[in-house]
């Protein structure tokens, strides 16, 4: 069984994932990629992820003192180590494109929603969070398993990649509003958010169009997540 016992760091080859929902996620999804799954004797439950382990011939053991050594959270009982791997999304399909996120739990959450609403590409422009780290991973309650991903240094990179894409960016200074009925249906698009802190700047108007999603005056902003889950399900499910 593969020793690792080191806290996560970005220029590892491999990752973790902490808890019991986001581990079985992993392993039904891409049991390929697993060295090893520990289970913390506080776990009540380990007869299902022993199964899935046995099932695909993944090492799996009770063992306390490996939580301790990588600073796993209290209450997570169950961790899985696994492969980083190579992801390139797909140019035939949508995508949603975040420019500079800096948060990993926004970054998870966005994982989330875009899996929930069934688009499967994401493109990070750099500098970013790590969307490796098992804090995103977390975030993402497993959601990062079912999503590629592929990062650009700039956004003119992924622009020249992806000439067929209509671009939308969503801006406080948008044109146009963002409303079930004024939602435009083309065949491939693009949804382009920036940064938590300082959005999108007045260059990207000339990008594509340009979203605002209404709000009222008493806040500066929505949240990241919030105004992806906007976005993406008005894009999506809007007749």
């Amino acid at each position: 069984m593969k020793n690792i016992v080191k806290p996560y760091k970005k220029e590892f080859d491999y990752s973790y994932t902490s808890g019991a929902s986001v581990t079985i996620e992993l392993l039904k999804t891409k049991p390929e990629l697993v060295e090893a799954v520990y289970i913390h004797t506080s776990f009540n439950q380990p007869d299902k992820i022993e199964s899935l382990c046995a099932r695909s011939n993944v090492p799996c053991c009770i063992n306390d003192t490996m939580f301790k050594k990588i600073n796993q959270k209290e209450n997570s009982y169950v961790l899985g180590i696994f492969k980083k791997t190579a992801s390139k999304i797909a140019k035939n399909e949508s995508n949603v494109v975040l420019v500079n996120p800096a948060d990993m739990g926004n970054l998870g959450t966005v994982i989330r929603t875009l899996v929930g609403f069934n688009i499967k590409n994401l493109v990070i422009i750099n500098p970013a969070a790590d969307i490796w780290n098992p804090k995103t991973i977390r975030a993402s309650m497993g959601s990062f398993f079912h999503i590629n991903f592929q990062h650009y240094e700039c956004i003119d990179d992924y622009l020249k990649a992806f000439p067929n894409h209509q671009k939308f960016t969503f801006m406080l200074s948008g044109e146009m509003e963002l409303y079930p009925g004024n939602i435009p249906k083309p065949q491939l698009f693009s949804l382009i958010f920036g940064n938590e802190a300082t959005g999108l700047d007045e260059n990207y108007k000339i990008i594509g169009t340009a979203i605002k999603i209404p709000q009222a005056a008493t806040i500066d902003s929505l949240n990241l997540g919030v105004a992806v889950a906007v976005g993406v399900y008005l894009f999506t499910f809007d007749s």
